[in-house]
């Protein structure tokens, strides 16, 4: 940008505070980041120095806003917990407070910055290593979208497709049926009378992306240095990473491709077909799929379909995702999962939205295969040899609190609540931990464990609303996990001679855990029932 350019943001510092000089920084920074070669026609030129001075003073507006909120949630922890000791009742219930009211400033600063801020919001919502004051409270993000104007939308179409949407569609609905925080999908119906859904991407994100991804990175690195035990870079690294698979298009086309050839074979899945003369970086043009959100309970009970068993299903399709496939969906809310009444089993289950997606690595995902079936049984020697293999160290015996809701030395059976003594000693144990803990346990973790964590958070939420009992998630992934630990052929070759003797062998091993389980189960009732007797007789 020429001298002539650059007077205008001068104005804009010149006599302001400090926070917002380091806002116009970040957005200077943004646009930097994103800059191009000039074009060469004049008219272009002028417009693209215009959108981009509208893109600068709107990032400076947005960064501020974030950098006085951070200041202040900064300054409440301070201030608030100056005097207390760490550990103590005063203490808990303090920061119990400041954290509801940092959680609504929060909340506060991603409705009015939108865009990337909401999806930050809705990110750290669904992380179960964050208070559950910010989760609580984050969550009301999960539904808030406002459309972007029909005009912008008509616009982005015939840029990328480069013809009108006359000439494309034989009707398009004005509406959208669906709108996001960097997207809105509309329902149209082409020449053919085909009909199919346009996911269309909000003009000038990738210009936004750079200036707010910027000043996150910023305030987490000046938090950091103000509470060193703060160390949250990795969870800002994973949402930047999140973000810009998401913007792309093209990769999501390819990823519901590829999802769709490992489902093949399971027919209650539903994955929306592809058209790619109608796909770009910024349209994404699908097959129409009709259904409803996975956690509306009332309607499956109108279509006669069991909750539960949509929950089953729906855990089985991760679970095989996560243990078997090692290419799972990082996004499932229940605006991406719809339940139609068509089905081979009365229902099918239509996944939509597959922007984000995480490839594992596959010694990572046969040794998480190996934690699962160690966690299932409660085999604490081979929890801590996986432990060390993944880094986390003393920090491996939460592995069973987080996953499965048990002790490393809990004598309570599979899915069942923990006795009122572990619950006593586990209360104990987590507040003695501080805040460096969990920020050394989230920099120990390789990160394949983030999307995990993230996508297990959305489903147990999905699942405690379809009313599933406990043990319906963990038998699950036992049984896939065992699946996974056979499987080791390309799943692109579909079912063959060596893929059959694998689930012959997968299944037989899951019997024989069950066997076990309710062995296990069994002998927990009957101990149980004995000490209660015996409490009686004294």
């Amino acid at each position: 940008m020429g001298g002539g350019r650059r007077w205008p943001l001068k104005l804009l510092v010149k006599g302001t505070s400090s926070p917002v000089r380091l806002a116009v920084g970040i957005a200077v920074a943004g646009l930097a980041w994103n800059a191009s070669p000039p074009a060469v026609a004049a008219d272009s030129s002028v417009s693209s120095s215009r959108e981009k001075i509208s893109s600068a003073v709107d990032g400076v507006i947005r960064s501020s806003r974030a950098i006085y909120t951070i200041a202040f949630v900064v300054v409440d922890y301070k201030y608030s917990l100056r005097s207390l000791p760490p550990g103590s009742s005063d203490y808990r219930m303090k920061v119990s407070e400041v954290h509801l009211r940092s959680a609504k400033r929060l909340l506060k600063l991603c409705e009015a910055n939108k865009g990337f801020y909401v999806k930050a919001g809705q990110f750290v919502s669904s992380l179960r290593q964050v208070p559950k004051e910010y989760t609580s409270i984050l969550s009301s993000l999960q539904d808030q979208a406002i459309p972007c104007h029909f005009k912008d939308i008509e616009d982005v179409i015939a840029s990328n497709l480069g013809k009108d949407l006359s000439e494309i569609f034989l009707a398009f609905d004005e509406q959208p049926i669906a709108a996001a925080s960097i997207a809105q999908v509309h329902h149209g119906r082409l020449k053919n009378n085909q009909e199919v859904a346009v996911k269309v991407q909000y003009p000038g994100l990738e210009q936004k992306m750079k200036i707010d991804i910027t000043t996150m990175a910023i305030l987490s690195k000046s938090v950091s240095r103000i509470f060193p035990d703060y160390r949250f870079d990795r969870i800002i690294e994973e949402f930047e990473r999140a973000i810009a698979l998401e913007l792309d298009f093209i990769q999501e086309a390819k990823n519901s491709e590829r999802a769709a050839r490992y489902f093949r074979n399971k027919k209650i899945v539903r994955i929306p077909g592809v058209f790619w003369d109608l796909t770009t970086s910024q349209v994404l043009t699908m097959q129409f799929c009709s259904g409803h959100k996975v956690d509306d309970v009332e309607f499956m009970r109108d279509s006669n379909i069991n909750p539960q068993e949509v929950a089953k299903s729906l855990i089985d399709i991760f679970a095989q995702m996560i243990f078997v496939h090692g290419f799972v969906h990082g996004d499932p809310h229940p605006g991406n999962i719809l339940v139609s009444p068509e089905g081979p089993t009365g229902f099918s289950i239509v996944l939509l939205d597959h922007g984000i997606y995480r490839e594992l690595d596959e010694k990572f995902r046969l040794d998480y295969c190996e934690l699962w079936k160690a966690l299932i049984l409660l085999d604490s020697k081979k929890i801590q040899l996986l432990g060390e293999k993944f880094g986390v160290g003393k920090y491996t015996k939460y592995f069973p609190v987080i996953f499965t809701g048990r002790t490393m030395e809990s004598k309570s059976a599979l899915g069942t609540q923990l006795s009122n003594e572990e619950k006593r000693l586990l209360k104990q144990e987590l507040r003695s931990l501080k805040m460096d803990d969990i920020s050394a346990f989230m920099e120990c973790l390789p990160s394949d464990f983030f999307p995990i964590l993230r996508t297990d958070g959305l489903l147990r939420s999905i699942l405690g609303k379809l009313g599933a009992p406990r043990h319906v998630r963990l038998l699950a992934y036992a049984r896939y996990a065992l699946y996974g630990l056979e499987t080791h052929e390309n799943l692109d070759h579909g079912l063959t001679a060596s893929s059959m003797l694998c689930a012959f062998r997968a299944n037989m091993s899951y019997f024989w855990l069950r066997i076990l389980l309710e062995f296990l189960t069994l002998y927990d009732v009957l101990q149980r029932r004995t000490k209660s007797a015996l409490r009686d007789d004294l």
